[in-house]
């Protein structure tokens, strides 16, 4: 029997249930009892909830990459060609997991990266992430076209979040834009650079195509239809004046244009979608205080390039004078034991803050930093390691490089 295209995709899109099977099934057997955020054995777990609870255009919006979607599946299985050395006689009846961040220490690696239009995914938006965060003193990033006013989402995290950039062509946008962020207290102005326009999102159109329910039914904001409506509609650029804005992180990019963004912003200056060591040492030529290795999430390019495998080069060519954090696939605490030992301080994590955030609000969330802190203090103390310091290159191993068994 032949199967359509058609048919394949659907059968894909439906094998992330099978991952929220078990928990279904202990909650049926409770006597019908509502599902908890706590029974969810891991992260993957909240994404077929998610997809549940959402209209298909919002869950194509947070699902989708660019062409195939390949770059999106391979930032998590790039993580399964590595393996961890787990040393023995070590005690480890004590695991410290903190670590220090521009004069800032939190209690684990795992920070909450920028995701847009939050609202589309839950009524609470980007301020249940924020309590959330607040609940974990978790670090916050906070995106440009957030669906809630960075004020507010200061105050609901009761202190500092770090603010993500979107540039635009028209420079004096961009600069009240930072001048805001940095009245709110955001200590840390982080620049996307690897949004450029013009992206395929196949995934997106096909759900937008399939979804016959109005956004305005559950959410205020939908996904948009491009990146400038987008902006016209975000609260922090309520009060601008965006008659001159065709594009934002505009084509014109370049490192001229991260000289001029250098010196309107006083606070740290990160750089985030770095993917090659030319890249990151350039980006310390113009005074950048930090690197985030991103590939978006494979939202923007099908390069078939994982962000887990661009950190060394990214790492070697910082050679530890600035942090280096990454982000993109990550769904374990051995993913995140894996980036540290390749060279990150800390890192993000994406789509899942989202799927906890559409399944169940900020509880959701919540549950989500606690399955990530859980499985990295387990991997930690298995592989004989009490502290971040002890995560070094020698604690992991390349599948490619190990021998056949004779």
């Amino acid at each position: 029997m032949r199967t359509s295209r058609r048919d394949l995709l659907e059968s894909l899109c439906a094998l992330p249930l099978l991952a929220a099977l078990p928990a279904l099934a202990r909650a049926a057997e409770s006597g019908g009892a509502a599902l908890r955020p706590e029974d969810l054995l891991n992260v993957m777990d909240f994404e077929p909830l998610a997809r549940a609870a959402l209209p298909p255009a919002h869950f194509g919006y947070l699902a989708t990459g660019a062409d195939d979607d390949r770059t999106v599946a391979w930032n998590h299985d790039a993580f399964s060609m590595l393996e961890i050395k787990s040393r023995r006689f070590v005690d480890v009846s004590r695991v410290d997991t903190s670590v220090e961040l521009f004069g800032a220490r939190w209690p684990n690696p795992i920070y909450l990266s920028a995701v847009s239009s939050q609202r589309a995914f839950h009524p609470d938006a980007e301020l249940g992430v924020a309590r959330a965060a607040a609940s974990r003193s978790a670090l916050m990033m906070l995106s440009s076209v957030a669906s809630v006013a960075v004020e507010d989402v200061v105050a609901a995290r009761t202190a500092p979040v770090w603010h993500q950039l979107y540039a635009t062509d028209d420079f004096a946008v961009t600069r009240k834009v930072v001048a805001r962020a940095e009245r709110a207290g955001c200590p840390v102005i982080t620049l996307t650079c690897d949004l450029i326009p013009g992206r395929n999102s196949e995934t997106l159109k096909r759900a937008m195509r399939e979804d016959k329910r109005p956004c305005a039914a559950c959410h205020t904001l939908g996904p948009p239809a491009d990146m400038v409506a987008m902006i016209r509609r975000a609260p922090l650029y309520a009060d601008l004046d965006l008659a001159n804005v065709k594009e934002i992180s505009p084509s014109a990019i370049s490192w001229e244009f991260l000289e001029r963004v250098r010196e309107i912003v006083k606070v740290k200056l990160v750089v985030k979608g770095i993917v090659t060591g030319e890249d990151a040492a350039k980006c310390l030529e113009h005074g950048v205080d930090g690197i985030i290795v991103s590939n978006h999430g494979g939202r923007d390019e099908d390069t078939l390039r994982s962000t887990i495998e661009c950190l060394p080069d990214v790492v070697a060519a910082v050679k530890g004078r600035a942090p280096v954090l990454l982000d993109g696939g990550v769904r374990r605490g051995t993913d995140v034991f894996k980036a540290l030992a390749l060279g990150a301080t800390a890192v993000g994590i994406g789509r899942p803050q989202a799927w906890g955030l559409a399944a169940f609000g900020q509880p959701g969330v919540e549950a989500v930093l606690d399955v990530y802190a859980r499985e990295l203090r387990t991997i930690m103390r298995q592989a004989g390691v009490t502290s971040l310091a002890g995560i070094t290159r020698e604690r992991v191993v390349a599948r490619d490089a190990i021998r056949t068994f004779g």
